[in-house]
């Protein structure tokens, strides 16, 4: 039997990042940044991807033990091409070049056993959502709600549409993670707070929502947030999926403040330098000293 502390599921991204004309390759999506940075700190990550046999190569960017990589076969990786407006990168327009073959229950290894299934998804429809009720029952679920909103749409640009089911599926989530605009497409609220209030309303236990100056976790009794400290904005790619992978994996023996503080610190250094985040408890406790 494998043992995790998290078992991230998703698809890896060959993407195409645009920015002032130059155009840079590299592999993302939220599964790369969620599991190197847990992985980083300490915690015992599995992973489970699909992509094209030929690509198999792109693994070598993980971090992770390979040994700890179930990679299946699908007929396309996935490739996304971001065209950036902002030197902040907050404005994009997004456009699906590829996309990998859905998940569902029966691709997850019968000798996994994680205490977080986290769903680390780039685009709706990557996930048979009744994975999240099967996987309810064996470990706390952690979901990334961009892979059950962001659409795409006939000219292949992604969109980002309500989640038609999240009544349905936010009593089966542990920890939820949105950004601030998906927090206001899936409840109408531009009010971060009272958006997680909302969400916490409809099921969801504690809900993280990422904002380019701070994080925001809601937990039903109390708001908590911590201010986002970057000292540049060269590695702003995966701000929020180290967020939250960083967040939740500290959480399993941490208290909300601490595992807090320590996922906004660690993604503050990130962000500072572009790819995963590739340093260790030590620079992240350092950071918190000077900065925090």
């Amino acid at each position: 039997m494998k043992r995790y502390d998290s078992f991230v599921m998703g698809h890896i991204s060959i993407d195409e990042n645009i920015y002032q004309g130059e155009t840079v390759k590299e592999i993302g999506g939220a599964v790369f940044y969620s599991s190197c940075a847990s992985h980083a700190i300490g915690h015992k990550i599995g992973i489970l991807t699909k992509l094209l046999p030929q690509d198999r190569k792109y693994l070598e960017a993980f971090t992770v033990f390979k040994k700890d990589i179930t990679a299946l076969d699908s007929r396309n990786t996935t490739s996304i091409r971001n065209i950036y407006y902002s030197a902040d990168r907050e404005r994009r327009t997004c456009t699906a070049l590829s996309i990998a073959d859905p998940f569902t229950i029966a691709d997850i290894p019968n000798n996994i056993d994680s205490r977080i299934y986290h769903f680390a998804g780039l685009i709706s429809g990557e996930f048979d959502s009744e994975m999240i009720k099967s996987l309810h029952n064996k470990g706390k679920i952690a979901l990334d709600v961009q892979g059950f909103l962001r659409t795409v749409v006939e000219n292949k640009e992604m969109v980002f549409i309500d989640w038609e089911k999240k009544k349905e599926y936010l009593p089966y989530i542990d920890y939820l993670k949105t950004d601030a605009a998906e927090a206001e497409i899936m409840t109408g609220i531009k009010d971060r707070k009272k958006a997680a209030e909302m969400l916490f309303e409809w099921g969801a236990k504690e809900i993280m929502i990422t904002h380019n100056k701070e994080v925001l976790i809601y937990n039903g009794k109390k708001h908590y947030t911590c201010p986002l400290k970057p000292r540049n904005l060269s590695g702003r790619t995966g701000r929020g999926d180290t967020c939250f992978s960083a967040y939740i994996t500290e959480r399993l023996d941490k208290r909300i403040e601490e595992a807090l503080l320590f996922a906004a610190a660690l993604v503050s250094l990130k962000m500072e330098k572009p790819g995963p985040f590739k340093g260790d408890r030590d620079k992240v406790e350092d950071y918190i000293k000077k900065y925090y």
